[in-house]
């Protein structure tokens, strides 16, 4: 069974006459019958009777024609909204990012990108999670374009540097080291406890690379995903963390100090699946993505 035969089996139940069907499919008459006899050999049942000079339906031919019309006119829906989402005046961008981008980095950039792009029809779905999450998305073909942390050995994914962020030590109000404005040490940072991203989080490798180079294990009392759960932690003394400096610190009960680090800087990237198909208007943001980098 084919979608020729689908539809050529509608056209006629709705015309009941071979010849006029024929010449509304644009066929001859003998593939018509032709195409019928196979559908009806494939059904094991007669679909049409003759009716004077034309044919009408017998009673499994109609209850097949519920079944044939709903099935096109699936398709044909699924063909609309696969047109709709990867046209080239309009379509849908699934993208997925690390929470610290979702409060600024990128409403901004979203935002710049359609008012650039006013002559077209474009709609984005929104995804956060933590890097781990966001890759296994991205390579399942969940998301068309990821902004996330760079992991190891992921070779069907391209990392591209788009934006840094300044890493920074939070501690509650008042905290010891607050008095320190001008920077504080890893080592002086090591004697309290810690509030540590989880293991499945990109900015985890990050801070263990900063503590491993400087030799020093630190006292990890708690582990938590999100960054701004992070900073609610530590508003409420459960330990002092490093983290990026985001907007909502300035909403809570902490101190945001600077850390006197060797030169570094932490990037977030662009990842995409290598080899995957790209609609036009994903295409366009990557490239605005990709014009707009200023590292």
């Amino acid at each position: 069974m084919n979608l020729n035969q689908l539809h050529y089996f509608v056209t006629l139940a709705h015309m009941e006459h071979f010849t006029k069907a024929a010449e509304e499919l644009d066929i001859t008459q003998p593939s018509l019958s032709h195409a019928m006899t196979t559908l009806e050999q494939e059904l094991g049942t007669k679909l049409f009777q003759k009716q004077g000079r034309g044919v009408s339906l017998t009673k499994y031919g109609q209850i097949f024609l519920k079944y044939a019309e709903e099935s096109l006119r699936i398709l044909d829906m699924g063909v609309r909204k696969t047109k709709e989402m990867t046209g080239q005046t309009g379509g849908v961008i699934d993208l997925a990012y690390i929470y610290t981008l979702g409060s600024e980095f990128v409403p901004r950039l979203v935002g710049d990108f359609l008012r650039a792009h006013e002559e077209l029809s474009i709609r984005f779905h929104f995804t956060v999670g933590n890097t781990s999450e966001i890759l296994a998305g991205l390579k399942d073909e969940k998301y068309d374009v990821a902004f996330c942390s760079m992991a190891e050995k992921e070779p069907q994914i391209e990392f591209t540097p788009i934006a840094t962020e300044r890493l920074v030590l939070v501690v509650p109000k008042g905290h010891p080291l607050s008095q320190q404005k001008n920077g504080v040490s890893l080592e002086e940072a090591a004697t309290y406890p810690q509030v540590f991203f989880t293991k499945s989080s990109g900015l985890r490798p990050v801070i263990d690379h900063l503590f491993e180079q400087a030799k020093i294990r630190p006292r990890i009392a708690y582990e938590i995903e999100e960054d701004s759960s992070m900073a609610g932690l530590i508003a409420q003394n459960f330990g002092i963390g490093i983290m990026p400096d985001i907007p909502v610190l300035r909403t809570l009960n902490v101190d945001i100090l600077p850390l006197n680090l060797p030169k570094h800087r932490r990037y977030v990237y662009m990842a995409l699946c290598r080899n995957h198909y790209h609609p036009p208007v994903v295409d366009k943001f990557i490239k605005y993505v990709e014009n707009s980098i200023s590292l």
